[in-house]
C-alpha cells in the first residue's frame, strides 16, 4: 500500500515537471518570437532613415528641365583628326548651315587648344526637335556632294562620338557673338538619378556667373552617354576665364552650390577651345 502511494506522488512529480518544462518552452518561444518581430520593427524603421523616398512623378526629368515640350534639339560632334579637316570650316558645314532647305543650324565649330588633343568639335541646333533631325539626316543622304566629302572625311579620322542634347530651361539659347573669344566646354558626368537635383542648383547658380555674358549654354544628354552635362563658357582670354571664376566666389550662395553640386559628379573634363574661321560663335 506504502509502495503504490510513493509510486503515484512519483508520477505526479514527474508529469508536473515536464508541464512545467513544456510551459517554459512555450514562454521562452514566444518570448524569442516577439523580441525578434520588435527587431524586425525597429530594423526596418533604422533602415527608412537612409532609403530615398521616390516622390511619384508623371513627366520625364527632361520635360522638367527644358523650357517646353518642343525644346531645340543639339548634336555635339567630336572628332579626332590625323590632320584638322579644313574643308569641315571653309565648305560644307557651312553651305548647310546656310541652306534653308535643311532645319537645322550650326551653332559653333571649333579645335582643341587645351584638352584633349587633335579634334574638332561641332554643335548642331535643330529646331523643331527629333523630326527635324531624321529630316536632316535623310537629306544629306540625297546630297552626292556632302556623301562624297564624308566620304573624304572618314579617310582623316582616328575616332569620332556624338550625343544628342536638350538645352537647360534656365540658359540662355546660344546666339552668335563677335570675337576674339576662347571657349571652355566643361563635361560632368553625374551619378545617375541626380538630374534633378544638379537643375534645381544651378538654376541658382546661373545667375552668379551672368555678370561678363560668359554663359554661352547649357545641355544635358538624351542619347549617348547618359546623365552627362555639358556647359559652355566664352572669355576673352585665360588671364579673364581665372579673374572670372575667381570672382564668382565672391557672390554670397555659390560656395553653398559648389559644396552641394561636387558630390553629384563622377567625372568631369575641361577643355578650352579656338573657334574656326565659319563659327558662328567667335
Amino acid at each position: 500500500m506504502a509502495t503504490r502511494v510513493l509510486q503515484r506522488f512519483g508520477n505526479g512529480l514527474s508529469q508536473a515537471k515536464n508541464t512545467a518544462q513544456s510551459t517554459g518552452q512555450t514562454v521562452v518561444l514566444s518570448r524569442g518570437l516577439s523580441a525578434s518581430n520588435h527587431r524586425s520593427r525597429e530594423d526596418s524603421w533604422f533602415k527608412s532613415l537612409f532609403v530615398r523616398k521616390v516622390d511619384p512623378r508623371k513627366d520625364a526629368h527632361s520635360h522638367l528641365l527644358t523650357k517646353n515640350e518642343e525644346s531645340n534639339l543639339y548634336k555635339i560632334q567630336c572628332k579626332m583628326c590625323l590632320l584638322l579637316f579644313s574643308l569641315d570650316s571653309e565648305e560644307t558645314l557651312p553651305s548647310i548651315h546656310n541652306d534653308k532647305y535643311y532645319p537645322c543650324e550650326l551653332v559653333g565649330t571649333w579645335n582643341t587648344w587645351y584638352g584633349e588633343q587633335d579634334q574638332a568639335v561641332h554643335m548642331w541646333r535643330y529646331r523643331g526637335g527629333y523630326p527635324a533631325l531624321t529630316e536632316v539626316m535623310s537629306k544629306l543622304r540625297q546630297n552626292k556632294e556632302f556623301m562624297k566629302y564624308r566620304e573624304e572625311r572618314g579617310k582623316m579620322l582616328l575616332s569620332r562620338r556624338n550625343q544628342l542634347l536638350l538645352e537647360f530651361s534656365f540658359w540662355n539659347e546660344p546666339i552668335p557673338r563677335k570675337g576674339p573669344n576662347i571657349y571652355e566646354l566643361r563635361s560632368y558626368q553625374l551619378r545617375p538619378g541626380t538630374m534633378i537635383e544638379w537643375g534645381n542648383y544651378w538654376a541658382r547658380a546661373i545667375g552668379y556667373r551672368q555678370h561678363n555674358s560668359e554663359a554661352v549654354g547649357g545641355f544635358f544628354s538624351q542619347i549617348g552617354n547618359l546623365y552627362m552635362v555639358h556647359h559652355l563658357w566664352a572669355y576673352k582670354d585665360l588671364e579673364a576665364r581665372e579673374a572670372t571664376r575667381n570672382a564668382a566666389w565672391q557672390h554670397e550662395g555659390w560656395d553653398e552650390v559648389v559644396y552641394y553640386t561636387v558630390p553629384l559628379i563622377q567625372h568631369m573634363d575641361s577643355r578650352i577651345m579656338i573657334p574656326m574661321k565659319a563659327s558662328p560663335l567667335q
